[in-house]
């Protein structure tokens, strides 16, 4: 079977000579402003377990949407390639006359477009067969069941595939990127009948060459599942310190995103509403935001609205300084974008890009030692964090520390606190990863409570 060819798909001059012919119809059909997107996709993958191929999926897309302004009322639409271009136009103006106003949506402000923009280095085009993906998922597999004690496969998978956009407005804006991704999994299972573990890893990266082996990821997930056998229960205790693996520390991290979040401040639906300028988190603490990371998992050179973003302190010395923000999000607050509007089909809504919690100045070896009795988390369960108050409360995983050391496993154990308080008790070690677009080191946090037997 072919393989997804990226050089075949780079070109969108086509697109963007669409997107800005479906602006100026717009435009004559009776809009006071437009944009359209293009949201671009290709993929394909390959799953494998116990030595045999189980499936394999390929997809292809380029998604258009065009947003409308009729005075201050706007309208969306969305179509899949081979659509009336005059139809679509004269449907959304139609949509918007109709409308209620809307007294933040607009394009960004002329000034704030990207008049250039840089080559960020996003996109591996090689060639890569159905073939050299199944290999490596057999091959990452394999591993994990040479590992002793792993006695099952879970599965592996690998994976190769680009997405990008095409961007046009009617206020002189025209552009686009595209950036590729490939993967790598497995998921291996330890131990026999009711005793049995189970532990993954997988890899990520824009260019293909920097993915850890095969062999190498699926070896530490049949450690991982052999670590975790025999785990046991500990008694329920309050003021328990919790260390965050760099696994957990990155979901973690996206709480703090999501409550930085602009649109969520608008809302009145984020527990740090009320911190602008205030300390969130314990002095020489930094969170960063950086869209034009070079071969940044999340880099990009505009936004979704063509605003070129720069990297921000999103805290500083534990101070909050910034909200990530899109056109409308600010106009609520009665600010300026920051350029990270991304598009979802015809919406923008504002997100991090490459968010990274800075590393500390101690190793997560003596971190760990100096937590002294502690509990290490390697994976955390449900959905038990609220937004709004901060409350955290989360089914967790992990090992015990006693006298500095990781010694024994454990589960069915829940952890739970309040977000603001876990930031300002949190003390980061220094091993972060940047090639995550989410990018956090080992932390501790000091004061939790820890539900066990």
């Amino acid at each position: 079977m072919k393989g997804l060819i990226m050089s075949e798909t780079i070109d969108s001059a086509l697109l963007e000579d669409r997107a800005a012919e479906l602006v100026d119809r717009a435009l004559k059909a009776g809009a006071d402003a437009a944009d359209a997107v293009v949201v671009r996709g290709r993929s394909r993958s390959v799953s494998v377990r116990l030595g045999k191929v189980e499936g394999t999926e390929s997809s292809e897309s380029d998604e258009f949407s065009l947003r409308v302004f009729v005075g201050r009322r706007v309208a969306s639409v969305s179509a899949n390639p081979g659509f009336d271009l005059q139809l679509l136009a004269e449907r959304a103006v139609a949509m918007a006359k109709a409308s209620p106003e809307d007294p933040y949506a607009s394009l960004a402000d002329p000034d704030r477009l990207a008049k250039s923009y840089p080559d960020l280095d996003l996109f591996d085009g090689r060639e890569v067969s159905t073939e050299a993906l199944t290999e490596a998922a057999l091959a990452a597999e394999a591993a994990a069941l040479s590992v002793p004690g792993v006695t099952n496969s879970s599965g592996a998978g690998a994976s190769a595939g680009m997405g990008g956009l095409v961007l046009a407005t009617s206020h002189g804006f025209s552009g686009s990127y595209m950036a590729t991704r490939f993967g790598r999994s497995v998921s291996a299972i330890a131990g026999e009948g009711t005793k049995m573990e189970r532990d993954y890893d997988y890899d990520s990266r824009l260019y293909l060459d920097e993915l850890r082996t095969p062999e190498n990821i699926g070896q530490v997930a049949g450690e991982r599942a052999v670590a975790r056998l025999n785990p046991r229960r500990v008694a329920t205790q309050k003021n328990v310190t919790v260390v965050y693996d760099p696994r957990v520390a990155r979901g973690f991290l996206g709480h703090l995103a999501g409550a930085i979040n602009g649109a969520s401040v608008a809302r009145k639906t984020s527990f740090l509403r009320d911190m602008m300028g205030k300390q969130i988190m314990k002095s020489g603490i930094a969170v960063t935001d950086d869209p034009l990371i070079p071969r940044g998992a999340s880099s990009r050179p505009f936004d979704g609205e063509g605003v070129t973003g720069s990297k921000l302190s999103m805290v500083e010395d534990g101070v909050l300084k910034h909200w990530f923000l899109s056109t409308s999000a600010a106009k609520e607050l009665g600010l300026r974008t920051n350029g990270r509007g991304v598009r979802g089909g015809p919406t923008v809504n504002p997100a991090s890009t490459n968010l990274a919690l800075e590393p500390g100045d101690i190793s997560r070896d003596d971190l760990i030692r100096s937590v002294g009795t502690g509990f290490y988390v390697t994976e955390l369960i449900g959905q038990g964090v609220n937004m709004v108050t901060g409350e955290y409360s989360r089914g967790a995983s992990g090992f015990w520390i006693e006298s500095g050391e990781i010694t024994f496993p454990v589960s069915e154990v829940t952890i739970a606190s309040n977000l603001k308080q876990m930031f300002m008790a949190l003390t980061p070690a220094d091993d972060i990863d940047r090639k995550f677009g989410i990018a956090a080191p080992t932390f501790a946090i000091e004061g939790m409570t820890l539900a066990g037997s």
